[in-house]
Order: structure tokens, then sequence, then C-alpha cells
């Protein structure tokens, strides 16, 4: 992991407000590194994020942000396989656990994808707190990469 990072910003309608409120309080942050989100929360993250900068009179041309679909449109999948190309260093995922989700299997397998290939990921405010504001994501960071050699290797056919 670069000093720069790569980073993941989603957020299910029901917690939007709450991503933008930690966005506009983290904008300076933010601003130095690449994000990435889905849809709707992308065009929003950018708003309050340019806002910021202008309001603090920086050149907002310089915000790295990319736009993925939406959620459920393919933006949880495209996220997923950003993960496992190892393009995306960390995730912030404000979900909603009071509503259920019509893409709820995409938000099941992006979690896991978070998992399974060690990428630092927070699901509440507190948790994105910690993340940002810890040491490590301020300098170059070398996760324990897992080894899926034996699980790439097995034996597929029984006799």
């Amino acid at each position: 992991m670069e000093k720069t990072k790569r980073i993941a910003l989603v957020a299910h309608d029901g917690t939007k407000k709450e991503l933008l409120e930690w966005v506009e309080w983290n904008w300076e942050i933010l601003s130095h590194h690449k994000l990435y989100c889905t849809g709707t929360t992308g065009r929003l993250v950018e708003d309050v994020i340019k806002a910021q900068m202008s309001k603090a009179g920086g050149d907002s041309t310089s915000l790295q942000l990319h736009r993925l679909l939406s959620g459920p449109l393919g933006g949880d999948q495209q996220l997923g396989a950003m993960i496992a190309e190892g393009k995306i260093d960390t995730v912030i995922f404000f979900w909603d656990p009071m509503m259920a989700q019509a893409h709820e299997m995409d938000i099941k397998a992006l979690l896991r994808i978070t998992v399974l290939y060690n990428i630092p990921t927070a699901s509440n405010r507190a948790t994105a707190d910690f993340l940002i504001s810890s040491h490590l994501f301020k300098e170059k960071y070398k996760a324990k990469e897992r080894d899926f050699s034996e699980y790439l290797n097995r034996n597929v056919f029984s006799k």
C-alpha cells in the first residue's frame, strides 16, 4: 500500500447523510488520496469535497474521484473486482443494517472479498474515524498477504 491510498467510499441511501458528514469532516485528508465511489454516493462526495476545497481556496481539479455504477446496478461488483485485482487499499462502506437491500447478495459478496483480501474496512463512523486517524493510514503499509496456493492446488476430483 502506497502512501497515497485508493479508498472506496460507499453508502446506502439511509446512511448517505452520515457518510457525507464524515467526508466533510475529513475532506482535507481524503482529497490527497484516490477515491472510488459507487453511483450517487460518488456525485455527493465529489460535491462535498469540491465545495470544501473551494472554501479553502484550493484547486478542486486536483481531486481524484472515480465514480462506479450504482450498487444495485453492478457498482458493488465492480468494487469487488477492483479489490481482487489489488486496486483498492481500504473500504469505507456505511451500510444500513435497518433496511433490507435489493442487492443484499452483492453487499455480502463485497464484504466477503474485503475480508478475503485483508482490506481495512469500516462499516460505521467510529471505525472510519479510527481507520483514517491511524498513523498507518498516513504512510506506506505492507499488509500480510494470504496464500491461496493450497486452495488453488486442491484436488477437486475425489476417487
